[in-house]
């Protein structure tokens, strides 16, 4: 296999990954091989290029969205820690060029582990990444990953009122309703790796900016990785503050109506 020179612009996003992949180490959202992160890299590269210096890669079968046809995706690798994106990118995660058919995939750079292959989540990430070109073309990148605060929050009753779990999220802090502005999706549980969760999220990214997947984890996207980990940092935030205050033994007083509506100019 022969991995095709990256962009500049390419290198750049890759340090910004490997940062972000830290992040949720640290913070205890990835353990083991929890976690995905992709980005959506195709106006980064020349395709004819692509094409040209890649012909000889092996060819992998897999049935993409029809409308993902040469779209070039970063993406990590299946039983892949995501604390191996820091010191070690090229083995736990990869670039690939879906072919011109959707019916395929060729790796151009990574995928140095051996028996590596991409995350099983590859069909929520591809799905994810078209519905973003044709609804919110400038998001370009997709981290899933398994935020502590806000997975209890899905266990929680509040799951079942959308609307009163962000109203109680966003009341804990204004920088929460400013830099969360359309909230969080509470997703119904499916089955991770199919297509059914991939589904369930785009629906979740039609009127939210966290899909919170219920007993499982958290997903955004933003246009780079550094924004998409915002919302989620932002958003658990509001749902640590939130059961800081039930653990503590008080109903939190909380910003009112009037005030989370005057933040609305802000969002």
């Amino acid at each position: 296999m022969s991995d095709i020179k990256l962009p500049i612009e390419v290198q750049k996003e890759l340090k910004k990954i490997s940062k972000v992949a830290g992040y949720l180490w640290q913070r205890e959202w990835a353990e083991r091989n929890a976690g995905n992160i992709s980005m959506n890299l195709t106006s980064f590269f020349d395709l004819d290029e692509i094409k040209q210096k890649t012909k000889n890669n092996t060819f992998v079968p897999f049935e993409f969205p029809k409308g993902t046809a040469g779209y070039v995706l970063f993406i990590t690798g299946t039983g892949c820690y995501l604390r191996s994106l820091v010191d070690s990118i090229e083995e736990a995660s990869c670039i690939l060029y879906i072919n011109e058919d959707a019916t395929g995939y060729t790796v151009i750079w990574g995928g140095k582990r051996e028996g590596f292959g991409p995350t099983c989540e590859l069909i929520s990430h591809s799905s994810i990444h078209l519905f973003n070109t044709e609804n919110n073309p400038t998001h370009l990148a997709i981290v899933h990953t398994h935020p502590l605060e806000l997975i209890v929050m899905s266990h929680h009753p509040l799951f079942d009122n959308e609307e009163e779990l962000n109203r109680q999220i966003w009341m804990m802090c204004p920088e929460v309703r400013v830099f969360v502005p359309k909230g969080i999706h509470c997703t119904p549980y499916a089955l991770s790796s199919t297509e059914a969760l991939a589904k369930v999220t785009i629906e979740a990214f039609k009127t939210r900016n966290v899909s919170l997947w219920e007993k499982h984890g958290a997903t955004a996207t933003g246009e780079d990785v550094e924004k998409a980990w915002d919302y989620l940092d932002v958003a658990n935030k509001g749902a640590k503050l939130l059961l800081m205050s039930w653990s503590a033994g008080f109903k939190p007083a909380g910003l009112s109506d009037a005030q989370l509506k005057e933040l609305e100019q802000f969002t």
